[in-house]
């Protein structure tokens, strides 16, 4: 799978499968979306490669356990999150060069506990408060 910014500077590869697909609903990926869950699919990190650009990277500095964001230093295109400790990096959906055929809709809908009343989940995907128990 390939994708890229919105400007085209920075392009992305997946070689990993995804080990998640899903929408979040927490407050912090509502900041990051605009309002909506934010459409992801979790790899792990070694699948995942920069091959055009150089990306900017943002971690907050005031809060336990934040996430390093990364994104287009031109454009602001929220690529990617990761998340070092489990050694996976979130891929950001809408950056997906064909993010129907390479996403085909969540899996799961989480961290619920923050969804607003506007937030859709499609019928029959299981849902949970914050993140699924792990199996």
């Amino acid at each position: 799978m390939e994708g890229g910014c919105y400007c085209g500077a920075v392009r992305y590869e997946v070689t990993g499968q995804p080990v998640m697909k899903g929408q979040c609903h927490c407050r912090e990926c509502q900041y990051i979306s605009g309002g909506g869950p934010n459409y992801f699919m979790t790899v792990p990190s070694d699948g995942f490669a920069i091959t055009k650009g150089t990306i900017a990277e943002f971690e907050r500095d005031d809060i336990p356990n934040p996430r390093l964001r990364q994104f287009c230093p031109k454009c602001g295109t929220h690529l990617t999150t990761v998340i070092r400790e489990m050694g996976f990096t979130v891929v950001k959906v809408g950056t997906l060069d064909d993010p129907a055929g390479d996403y085909r809709g969540p899996a799961v809908a989480i961290y619920m506990k923050d969804a607003q009343p506007f937030h859709l989940v499609p019928d029959g995907k299981p849902t949970f408060d914050a993140l699924p128990p792990r199996r």
